[in-house]
């Protein structure tokens, strides 16, 4: 039976992101569909030394030990020179279109290494026809090469106690392609305007408060930082209203958890966003912070509008799932079998 490994080692970081969210969620998914025609063996441990090391010559070591089939790298990183065929799932390019948002040495690995491994890689993973088609813009990809396979819902439903409300809460750092401060001065807006709801932010450095504060011009801002699973859950089904108004996004994820916990969304109308909401969302010009306000103000002062939004999103989750994912993703794998 043919064996393809998966560099599974994004899955086991201390604080996932959406990456190693994604490769959790994935690896469970095909451990789960027990394909009769294929072994997929995960690998969770790089050992020590620099990531870049295992990636292009430890793990294709590994390979030609273990005489795997392919190997699957779900963020970028695919081994150049390596024993056997190769996937490799690209989330977007952000670090493309944002370049400021990343450290140089960050960003000097995706553009050189990441850009090296797509173009070699037999078969390319996207989450949406967005990523799809900015690999065929940026980096010359032909799209016949490219499976796009949406994600899914991926954090776990708790029970912990929301905050007391009203509040509005954004998921996200302070990068410019998140487009907070834009946010922040629409909301302000609005307060001025009678809005009774606070502005919760998760995710941002409460170092990065002051830029915020200054923008809020008073308006309740709160800085909630970085969060677990457990907080991020009960700050999603406690809020009136999740608000994306990123610039950029390979799939906007965080749109889809809060669908799938009753939560309408406003968003962006920008790259993948209203292909992930499927028209379910409250849509908006990020560029705009006028057009930001009104859209929040419709969504969260309208009782009808909001059921619609709720009813809408609720559907829309319910029709991505991981089992989906897992069975594309072992089509991929045979495909580059075949």
């Amino acid at each position: 039976m043919p064996t393809v490994a998966i560099d599974a080692r994004d899955a086991v970081a201390p604080q996932l992101r959406g990456w190693g969210r994604y490769t959790q969620r994935l690896v469970a998914a095909l451990e789960q569909a027990h394909p009769e025609d294929l072994d997929v063996r995960v690998i969770r441990d790089g050992g020590s030394g620099p990531e870049a090391l295992f990636e292009q010559v430890g793990l294709p070591r590994l390979l030609r030990r273990e005489r795997s089939d392919a190997v699957h790298a779900p963020n970028c990183f695919l081994p150049l020179r390596r024993p056997c065929p190769g996937v490799v799932t690209v989330h977007d390019l952000a670090f493309e279109a944002y370049p400021r948002d990343f450290a140089p040495r960050t960003r000097l690995k995706y553009r050189r290494l990441g850009r090296a491994a797509v173009r070699s890689a037999e078969r390319v993973i996207a989450p949406s026809a967005f990523t799809r088609d900015d690999l065929g813009r940026r980096w010359g990809i032909e799209p016949e090469r490219v499976r796009v396979v949406p994600e899914a819902p991926a954090l776990p439903e708790g029970h912990a106690e929301p905050p007391a409300g009203p509040y509005l809460l954004a998921v996200g750092d302070l990068r410019a392609k998140k487009n907070l401060l834009r946010l922040v001065r629409a909301f302000a807006r609005l307060h001025r305007e009678g809005l009774e709801h606070r502005l919760v932010l998760a995710g941002v450095d409460a170092g990065e408060g002051p830029r915020l504060r200054e923008a809020a011009a008073g308006a309740p801002v709160e800085l909630a930082g970085y969060v677990s699973d457990e907080r991020l859950d009960a700050l999603l089904r406690g809020a009136d209203l999740l608000v994306h108004p990123s610039l950029y996004e390979g799939f906007g994820l965080v749109v889809l958890e809060a669908m799938a916990r009753d939560v309408p969304v406003a968003l962006s109308h920008s790259t993948c966003l209203p292909e992930t909401a499927g028209g379910a969302a409250e849509e908006f010009d990020p560029l705009d912070e006028q057009a930001i306000a009104t859209a929040l103000a419709r969504a969260t002062g309208n009782r009808d509008r909001h059921a619609e939004l709720v009813r809408l999103g609720r559907d829309r989750a319910a029709s991505f799932s991981w089992a989906r994912a897992a069975e594309q993703t072992l089509d991929v794998y045979r495909e580059v079998l075949r």
